[in-house]
């Protein structure tokens, strides 16, 4: 009779794990001048439906799920999160220097602001899925980074958000080759 092993998150360990990223500086964070409309833009990146707040959120919850059962997979879920998290600081920064506040809402359909919120994510049950998802959302981020730029004149967080599109790019390719090793 074969042995049953408990598994725990225990046997696989997150010691060295870094964050998963296009290996380029980032431009100074700063800005213009103070423009609330571009923090207000900016506060959708950092916590609306789509943004780097829902991204952290999402492959945290991915990797969690997937650490005790195929941990290759859930390092590069959270080497890929802690990028995410420093471009959400790096968002931050810039909302701030913009003259906008941080308090986790941003523009909704409505014109209302709404606060950010778990129903933004995409959960589902199987690996591949998962990582289907994050591929999407990461698409979708970079479709609304491209669409904020062509809406802030500001040449400095531009340059800012485009760097930040470049690792989401290169997160695309990394779940594309997690995908085909499963």
């Amino acid at each position: 009779m074969e042995e049953k092993r408990n598994l725990s998150v225990d046997d696989c360990s997150f010691a060295g794990v870094r964050p998963i990223m296009v290996d380029l500086p980032y431009p100074p964070i700063k800005v213009q001048g103070t423009n609330p409309a571009h923090a207000s833009l900016l506060s959708i990146d950092y916590c609306g439906a789509v943004s780097e707040m829902s991204a952290i959120a999402q492959y945290i919850n991915n990797e969690n799920r997937l650490a005790s059962v195929k941990c290759p997979v859930a390092k590069t879920l959270l080497g890929i999160a802690m990028a995410e998290m420093m471009h959400l600081q790096k968002l931050g920064e810039l909302i701030v220097l913009l003259g906008g506040t941080l308090d986790f809402t941003a523009p909704y359909r409505s014109g209302n602001r709404k606060l950010w919120t778990p129903e933004y994510l995409t959960i589902p049950e199987q690996a591949r899925q998962m990582l289907q998802a994050d591929m999407d959302a990461e698409r979708a981020a970079i479709d609304q980074y491209r669409m904020h730029i062509n809406r802030i004149a500001d040449n400095c967080v531009n340059a800012v958000l485009e760097r930040i599109i470049e690792d989401e790019e290169y997160h695309i390719m990394v779940l594309r080759l997690l995908m085909k090793t499963m």
